[in-house]
C-alpha cells in the first residue's frame, strides 16, 4: 500500500462523512418542528461537514497552500455560524415563532419582559 493510496481513502472516508453530516443537516431543517431546533440543525453538523468536505479536498490536491485555504474557509464559516444563528434566534423569539410547549426553561423571558416595560411595550405572557 503507497502513501498515495492511504491518502485517497483518507480523502474518500472525509468526503462520505462531510456528504452525511451536510445531508443531516438538510433533513433535520426539513424535520424538525420549530425555528430553534432547525437553527441547531443548520449550523452544528453543518461546521463539521464543511470541515470534514474542506480537508478531503485539501488531502486530494496534495499542497499544503491548498491546506491553509481549505482551512481558512472553514474558520470563517465556524466565525460566522454561530453568529448568524443567534440572530435568527433571536429574532425568532421577539417574533414569537417558537414553539414554548418545548423549552424545559424560558430563561429569556424575564428580561424581555423586563425591557418590554422599560419601553411601554406590553408582551403577552401565557400561563399554563
Amino acid at each position: 500500500m503507497t502513501l498515495d493510496t492511504v491518502l485517497d481513502g483518507t480523502a474518500a472516508i472525509f468526503m462520505v462523512v462531510g456528504g452525511l453530516m451536510s445531508l443531516a443537516a438538510g433533513i433535520g431543517l426539513v424535520r424538525f418542528p420549530d425555528l430553534h431546533s432547525r437553527m441547531h440543525a443548520a449550523t452544528k453538523p453543518q461546521v463539521l461537514g464543511l470541515l470534514m468536505l474542506v480537508l478531503s479536498a485539501a488531502i486530494m490536491w496534495r499542497s499544503w497552500s491548498w491546506v491553509a485555504i481549505a482551512l481558512l474557509a472553514w474558520g470563517l464559516m465556524i466565525l460566522t455560524a454561530p453568529v448568524s444563528a443567534h440572530v435568527v434566534g433571536r429574532a425568532g423569539y421577539r417574533t414569537k415563532h417558537m414553539r414554548a410547549d418545548l423549552l424545559a426553561d424560558d430563561e429569556l423571558a424575564t428580561a424581555v419582559d423586563r425591557l418590554s416595560r422599560q419601553r411601554g411595550v406590553r408582551r403577552e405572557v401565557k400561563d399554563d
